[in-house]
């Protein structure tokens, strides 16, 4: 092929090339600025509130049919006759007819099902108490009230309740002192207090949590005294642990977990804090799909990148909700085994972009961290446990700005593991802690662990 020996044209095709590399580079920026304004400063990790703007819900989308899936139980409303009714009542027959006014007669009794709520208000009792003398040991004996802890000015169940109400429900402190009708600085004491009798119990928690086979945990932003900090939390299908620290550091992971070598895996983000942990790790392919949808969106017009994403993705989602199907366990290890493959493939694949490439590298050096999922149906591909026992603590946030002090941090780190906890192994926490309280006003030196988590 001749070369072209012109000075000019050479300079001429220089400033093209130059040109044409400045434009791609502008046309870059101006896609990343277009992503930021759209999905917010953190991308597809950007939470809801802070999106810029929302998209309007589209309005021509097809409704779903209403009620449950054929062969699902209903959840409606139960009727109930009068012998489960809390109480019946006999509404006045009308005499005459509000039309004509003529007389009327008795045709019928209707029964119409209503269930009411009473406002929830602090009930004032006062209790008298008999002070009796025993003549023999002139010991003066009197009666315990019912329901209420020593030298306590409030119930058990308004503790319990307001407790769950803050704690367990997220529900702002001023509306649980309205509702309830008390002064915040006492409310405020009763959690302190109810903090402090069940100081002992997260601990007790510690070890079944090591134990368990499958582990999640996770972390997110929360201030204490004003200053950054993290609330962490290591959950399992019967357990929630909460930790309110300033620090992100392994130190949490190390304090928690122990030095000693743990069965079980644990299901984690691929934050650097948790690779030490002593026991197998699971990372959450729903991050990994949320990476590869970002590494499309900023690549949309590269075939390659386009082509690897449409591969990818689908086995990624594939893996997360292949063990919620309805087939048995070896059909699962068959289809597990046939995603794995697929995804081992997709990861080698030699690939020319750099972005591709640093993906895939992800796969490659974390191999013994990505496939757990595929040899045991209890061990999920993804950390949504985590993700959701976590949510009411980023809701807590939004509407307290964390913890004000140390102690109300520690108050709420071991008031929000007893009740979380509760929560997932009796279907009614605020009775079973109200329970315990009573054995504790009952017999102060009973163990709460005992009562709260007999099993």
């Amino acid at each position: 092929m001749a070369i072209n020996p012109c000075v000019e044209c050479l300079k001429k095709q220089q400033k093209i090339d130059q040109l044409t590399e400045e434009n791609q580079r502008l046309k870059e920026k101006l896609r990343y600025r277009a992503r930021k304004e759209k999905e917010g400063f953190f991308g597809s990790s950007t939470p809801s509130s802070k999106l810029p703007v929302k998209a309007n819900a589209p309005q021509n989308i097809e409704k779903k049919k209403p009620g449950a899936r054929i062969g699902h139980e209903g959840r409606g409303r139960k009727t109930f006759d009068d012998h489960a009714a809390d109480r019946v009542v006999e509404l006045p027959a009308p005499t005459t007819c509000p039309s004509c006014g003529s007389e009327l007669e008795e045709k019928e009794i209707e029964d119409r099902m209503v269930q009411e709520s009473r406002p929830l208000k602090a009930e004032k009792i006062l209790y008298r108490i008999p002070k009796m003398l025993c003549p023999r040991c002139r010991r003066t004996i009197r009666p315990h009230p019912p329901g209420v802890l020593p030298k306590s000015l409030y119930g058990n169940q308004m503790i319990a309740t307001a407790a769950s109400m803050h704690y367990l429900h997220g529900v702002p402190m001023g509306r649980v002192c309205a509702q309830i009708g008390i002064e915040p600085g006492s409310l405020i004491e009763i959690f302190h207090r109810l903090s402090r009798l069940l100081e002992g119990v997260p601990a007790r928690l510690v070890d079944p949590y090591r134990k368990a086979p499958v582990k999640h945990a996770d972390e997110t932003g929360w201030r204490t005294a004003g200053k950054n900090g993290y609330a962490w939390l290591f959950a399992t299908e019967t357990i929630s642990i909460f930790r309110f620290r300033q620090t992100r550091s392994a130190a949490v992971c190390r304090d928690l977990f122990g030095a000693g070598r743990l069965p079980g895996v644990l299901v984690v983000d691929r934050y650097a804090a948790y690779n030490k942990t002593p026991c197998h790790l699971q990372y959450c392919y729903a991050h990994l799909l949320r990476d590869l949808q970002d590494l499309g969106k900023e690549f949309e017009d590269d075939p390659e990148v386009k082509r690897f994403v449409g591969v990818l993705a689908p086995l990624l989602s594939a893996a997360m909700g292949l063990r919620t199907l309805p087939i048995s366990d070896k059909k699962f290890l068959r289809r597990a085994r046939e995603i794995k493959g697929q995804i081992k493939a997709a990861v080698q694949c030699p690939a020319q972009h750099l972005g591709i490439r640093a993906y895939q590298d992800i796969f490659r050096e974390n191999e013994k961290r990505l496939y757990h999922w595929a040899r045991d149906r209890t061990i999920p591909a993804d950390n949504n446990l985590a993700e959701r026992d976590l949510r009411p603590t980023v809701i807590a946030r939004k509407v307290s700005f964390g913890s004000q002090s140390e102690k109300g941090a520690k108050t709420r780190e071991t008031l929000m593991t007893v009740l979380h906890s509760l929560k997932k192994q009796s279907p009614d926490p605020v009775g079973h802690l109200k329970s315990a309280l009573d054995s504790i006003a009952d017999d102060p030196c009973v163990d709460p662990f005992t009562i709260l988590f007999k099993d």
